[in-house]
């Protein structure tokens, strides 16, 4: 059965409420596919890598970038829903060919993203089981990656374990962070008045929450749940304020306990910072439990990676659409595999936000033009004010994009 008959039999029993009201179970859903997908190994080790660098400025980064998510976000999910389609065939009604090219950029960047996930399971499985290796442990979850996904029940599963893993970080990160005792003032300080500036951080933030393939995973997901149109906007657009939110509230919680462990002057482990980091913080038993909440959201990012990238990829040729769920099965594979072969899981982890921060003004300008094209969305009114947001961040993802590129490459 294809990924989309799955999520049409999963779904079929909620469609017709959803489009009436407030479907709390499917919106939450789509909430957490989005949020874990922004909240996993990724997100982990690259706030844990710049809290080590920027220190208590950090801050600054993190409230820019949850800006820019917020607004991203609102403009992505409200155009898809109103439109009823997936991003790129708006894309391809708007300019014929622009969403091949943009179904192939993002499903490039979930292909790098998903390497970075492989990599965080990888790590996870090290840390809970020492004997083996980052790379055997990223073999191993890709086995349980696809077992998982084939499941006759997998998207109410993965939404199932997606919310249960979401509130096993949420409970990790917590403990460290009242055990760790963070310096508060100083962080509200420099999150106005930072010390220290990195571009390169706030690109490789956003990318990793609403860059790429990200910010589409749960706008899709409510496309093929049949949550569309302009009757859907209200619950839109509090599932798409709620999945940054989340995934914000947790990204200033470990920020905080990680410069808690940095403020104190200890050095984390390279090979594995966020796990070093609870381990300074909760002793062995942090150590292990954080591998496995590491583990668990590596696994889901996995799953929702490989999902909405192939749902990209469906726009380029009939054959992906008959057989998505062969090719969602082999995009795990060939991720593991390209990972297998580099290695260095902690450097790709963090290079993988700064990939997908590239794709975001491309994407995000195309549905912002298509807001207002009635061929498209109809008698719908985009608010202007979303609109010059909208352009504002696409402006300055753009800019900076390009200026963390040249630096990347010549300084």
């Amino acid at each position: 059965m294809s990924s989309e008959k799955v999520i049409s039999a999963a779904n079929s029993a909620v469609t017709p409420k959803a489009q009436g009201g407030f479907n709390w179970s499917l919106i939450m859903g789509a909430v957490f596919l989005m949020a874990t997908s922004a909240v996993g190994p990724g997100f982990l080790t690259q706030t844990t890598v710049f809290t080590q660098t920027l220190g208590a400025s950090f801050a600054f980064v993190i409230l820019i970038s949850i800006l820019l998510d917020i607004g991203a976000q609102l403009n992505i999910w409200r155009v898809i829903v109103v439109a009823r389609k997936r991003a790129q065939d708006i894309a391809n009604d708007l300019v014929p060919g622009l969403g091949i090219a943009i179904a192939a950029a993002v499903a490039l960047g979930g292909l790098a993203f998903n390497i970075g996930n492989i990599a965080g399971a990888g790590l996870g499985v090290n840390v809970l089981f020492p004997d083996i290796s980052p790379i055997g442990g990223a073999a191993l979850s890709a086995v349980i990656a696809v077992a998982l996904f084939v499941m006759k029940d997998a998207t109410r599963m993965m939404d199932r374990f997606t919310i249960l893993m979401g509130g096993a970080l949420i409970l990790m990160i917590v403990y460290v962070l009242f055990s760790t005792q963070p310096p508060y003032a100083q962080a509200a300080y420099h999150a106005v008045a930072p010390e220290k500036l990195d571009i390169i951080s706030i690109v490789t933030l956003v990318g990793g929450t609403v860059g790429g393939y990200i910010t589409f995973a749960g706008a899709h997901r409510l496309v093929d749940a049949g949550v569309v149109g302009k009757e859907s906007l209200p619950q839109v657009t509090r599932g798409s304020i709620s999945a940054i939110s989340v995934a914000s509230v947790v990204r200033i919680m470990l920020f905080l306990a990680a410069l808690g462990v940095v403020s104190q002057g200890i050095t984390l482990d390279p090979s594995n910072p966020p796990a070093s980091m609870f381990q300074h913080a909760a002793g062995a038993v942090g150590y292990k439990l954080f591998g496995l909440v590491l583990w668990a959201a590596a696994i889901t990012s996995v799953i929702g990676a490989a999902y909405t990238s192939v749902s990209f990829l469906k726009t380029l040729h009939p054959t992906i659409e008959r057989h998505s769920q062969g090719v969602t099965i082999a995009f795990i594979v060939i991720s593991t595999f390209i990972f297998c072969s580099i290695g260095k899981p902690v450097m790709l982890l963090v290079l993988v936000g700064a990939i997908n921060g590239f794709i975001l003004p491309v994407t995000l300008g195309t549905m912002l033009v298509a807001a207002h094209k009635s061929k498209i969305v109809g008698d719908y009114k985009h608010p202007i004010i979303l609109s010059a947001i909208g352009w504002i961040i696409t402006i300055m993802m753009a800019l900076m994009s390009l200026y963390s590129l040249y630096k990347m490459l010549f300084m």
